[in-house]
């Protein structure tokens, strides 16, 4: 049996996958692969973590946790959703970005230490993420929210070489989250490891919050009279919809917190951007991108 983790990071899914996986939960069945209740696994996986203390788990524990969360026959593959496994939201920055993500990912991966363990992670500018922990955590303050931080130096490929140098033999995924509408069906059949031929209900669900209701309908009746041969040619057709159909005010998202001007957006943007080029040029990590 493999164990799939995909680790958010947080403002990247909003379980938008879990529900979108649980709502094909009869087409992954037949194939051997399940998706159990997030409300179960999540205080299950967290309640081991917490009584391991970073040992492996037994076989009787191991045993136990999958009777409490399967009820039913052992699956091929084993899906867990969470945006917290690197972290819950009040420590996701102390001095850095996610600073004890490499040891969150090693702990929970001592659950099941036999069997293989695979990861997925979603990453975001972080010129918009650190508006949306803000809104989050509700910091007393602009210093406090900042924890020792400096926005300029934090990295989301410092945040993977940690995950990778705690979890050496860890089998990683990464996306850009601002790429998910254009890819979503591959990180549906990614994450649950079905071809990419497999139909699924809500391939178009992303798509759905950026376009019109007109676009998404006259989309959806153009794939279905002229299904797409391939990705990269579903992508072009996505790309063209978008184009014609979006929802200005639905893409464009206003970024505010204190002191904050558009030159430092510009800037953690670049930053950003520099920071994925980095990340695609490791071999440590399988990248999925338009």
């Amino acid at each position: 049996m493999k164990i799939v983790y995909h680790l958010g990071a947080h403002f990247t899914d909003e379980d938008r996958l879990v529900k979108c996986l649980l709502a094909n939960k009869d087409v992954l069945s037949q194939e051997g692969i399940a998706v159990p209740n997030p409300d179960i696994y999540r205080r299950g996986l967290r309640d081991m973590v917490v009584k391991l203390r970073g040992n492996a788990a037994s076989p009787e524990q191991q045993e136990e946790l999958l009777n409490e969360l399967l009820r039913g026959d052992i699956p091929d593959r084993l899906i867990f959703s969470w945006d917290s496994f690197l972290s819950l939201p009040p420590w996701v920055l102390k001095d850095t970005l996610y600073p004890a993500a490499g040891q969150r990912v090693r702990a929970f991966s001592q659950i099941f230490p036999s069997l293989e363990n695979e990861f997925f992670l979603s990453i975001r500018n972080i010129a918009t993420f650190l508006p949306l922990l803000y809104q989050k955590i509700k910091p007393d303050s602009y210093q406090a929210f900042l924890a020792g931080a400096d926005i300029y130096e934090l990295r989301w490929s410092r945040v993977i070489a940690d995950i990778l140098e705690a979890n050496p033999n860890a089998r990683l995924t990464v996306w850009c989250d601002e790429d998910t509408p254009l890819i979503w069906p591959e990180v549906l059949r990614a994450v649950s490891g079905l071809p990419d031929d497999q139909a699924l209900l809500g391939d178009s669900d992303l798509l759905g919050m950026l376009m019109s209701g007109e676009g998404i309908s006259r989309m959806n009746a153009y794939l279905e009279t002229r299904p797409p041969q391939n990705i990269a040619q579903r992508r072009k057709i996505v790309s063209a919809f978008l184009d014609k159909f979006a929802v200005p005010e639905r893409i464009e998202l206003t970024v505010e917190l204190p002191g904050w001007t558009q030159d430092i957006v510009d800037d953690l943007t670049a930053i950003y951007d520099s920071d994925v080029e980095t990340i695609l040029q490791s071999n440590a990590v399988t990248f999925i991108r338009p």
